[in-house]
């Protein structure tokens, strides 16, 4: 069943965790038979309006599904390098991500995930990048 939840997505770049992105919106929340998902709509903030986004969550790795305006899908497992190709109604961009670290504390409440990576947009200099994604039930 699905539950209303409040997600919170933050996002870091190089050392200076104050040097942040950070979104919070509502959207549901929900378990699936291999483990839960999060859905949840961007926002002209986000720079992504007209996109739905699913973060699919199991026990080891995560998965960020964006579609609609903006069409990606990012792998986030532990010592997975993965190619996306990032869809923007500007173009298209190649992102090649290196998952350093995944940690998932999540059950049926909500909870926790976070990932500490490498991205290159296409083949420019690497960039240290963390995401951090909170969802708390209404």
């Amino acid at each position: 069943m699905k539950k209303k939840a409040l997600i919170t997505v933050n996002s870091y770049q190089g050392k200076d965790e104050e040097d942040k992105i950070q979104v919070v919106t509502p959207g549901e929340f929900y378990h699936t038979e291999e483990g839960y998902a999060a859905v949840y709509n961007e926002t002209e903030i986000s720079g992504m309006e007209g996109t739905t986004t699913t973060i699919k969550i199991l026990p080891e790795s995560f998965s960020i599904l964006r579609e609609g305006t903006t069409n990606a899908t990012m792998n986030f497992k532990k010592d997975l390098e993965d190619v996306v190709m990032y869809h923007t109604p500007y173009g298209v961009m190649e992102l090649k991500i290196e998952t350093d670290e995944v940690k998932i504390d999540i059950d049926k409440s909500g909870g926790k995930i976070e990932a500490n990576y490498y991205m290159t947009v296409a083949g420019e200099k690497q960039n240290k990048t963390k995401i951090a994604i909170d969802i708390k039930l209404k």
